[in-house]
Order: structure tokens, then C-alpha cells, then sequence
């Protein structure tokens, strides 16, 4: 039974996450007083810091930037579900793991918290659960990512190019 139903959990997982993604497009894309809570406390804070701006609405980590890495995201996750696009599933659970590892951590290690929004902490929680399903994904689909990693060291480091060896009284190597 459990390997009838393996090969669906990568599927399962990315289908989760795009979901929850998704729908917190609203909140961002419709500056809800939800997100308003959320970034204009995260921007009080960094103020605090100096570097006012940074959450606000055109500053760097904006609703409308996370916004977007989110559904960038969600968009990898679900195309990956077809098998000739797999890579592109282990790209989106990258940029899952990326996001929601700020988001807990900003919720974790500022005044924002984990209940900013009266909620008994559901979206903290929520983050979690993505932050989850991401970690697993990227575990899953380790294999495509470092293909992928590996085709773009390739392609930035050419092969003909010198390298250097290592160590002591190294000389400079040329591929032949």
C-alpha cells in the first residue's frame, strides 16, 4: 500500500504548500489589514534598526515582494507535478524553504510574534507546516536540484578553462 501511494506524497506536499500560497496572495496583492499588521509592524522594527523602509509597501521585502516570490513558488511547485518539469518542483521547494524560513524567523525573533494577528498563532503555525513540506520536497528532489546545480556550475566554469591545484607548489592545470 505505502508504495502505491509514495510516489504521490512529493505531489501531495507541493499541492499543500501552493495552496497556502495562494491564498495569502489575497491578503498581499489587496494590502488587507492582516499583511498591514504584519509588514507595518516588521517595518517599525526594522526603523528601529535603521533601516526604515525595508518592509514598506515599496521597500525591499515588501507584501508585494514576498508576495511574489510566493506565487513564483506556488507556479514551480505545481508545474513540477508533470514529470518532464520535476527540476522545476525542487526549484519552487527552494524558494518555499527561502520564504518561509524568514517568515518564521521573523515571527520568531521580532516584536512581530507568532500570534500578530489574534489568531492563536494559525498562521505561524501554517508557516510551519509549508516550512515542512518545503524541507521534505527539496530532500526529495535533491537529485534534480544538484543536476541542476551542476549544469549551471558547468555552464558559468567551462571545462577548458585552468583551474589551480590545491596545496603546495601547486601548478596551474589546463584540461585536455
Amino acid at each position: 500500500m505505502l508504495n502505491r501511494i509514495k510516489p504521490f506524497a512529493p505531489h501531495v506536499l507541493a499541492g499543500l504548500a501552493s495552496v497556502v500560497f495562494l491564498d495569502s496572495l489575497r491578503f498581499k496583492f489587496t494590502n488587507a489589514p492582516e499583511t498591514q499588521v504584519i509588514f507595518g509592524t516588521l517595518n517599525d522594527w526594522a526603523a528601529s534598526l535603521g533601516a526604515d523602509g525595508l518592509f514598506a509597501q515599496t521597500g525591499l521585502f515588501s507584501q508585494y515582494t514576498i508576495g511574489t516570490a510566493e506565487g513564483l513558488a506556488a507556479l514551480l511547485l505545481l508545474a513540477g507535478i508533470h514529470p518532464a518539469l520535476r527540476t522545476l518542483q525542487g526549484v519552487g521547494a527552494m524558494i518555499a524553504l527561502a520564504v518561509m524560513t524568514g517568515a518564521i524567523s521573523f515571527h520568531l525573533f521580532t516584536p512581530l510574534g507568532i500570534d500578530p494577528n489574534n489568531d492563536g498563532g494559525g498562521l505561524f503555525v501554517i508557516a510551519m507546516l509549508v516550512w515542512a513540506a518545503a524541507v521534505s520536497l527539496v530532500a526529495i528532489r535533491r537529485r534534480e536540484i544538484g543536476a541542476l546545480l551542476t549544469g549551471i556550475r558547468s555552464a558559468l566554469m567551462p571545462q577548458g578553462l585552468p583551474t589551480v591545484a590545491a596545496g603546495r607548489g601547486a601548478r596551474v592545470a589546463t584540461a585536455s
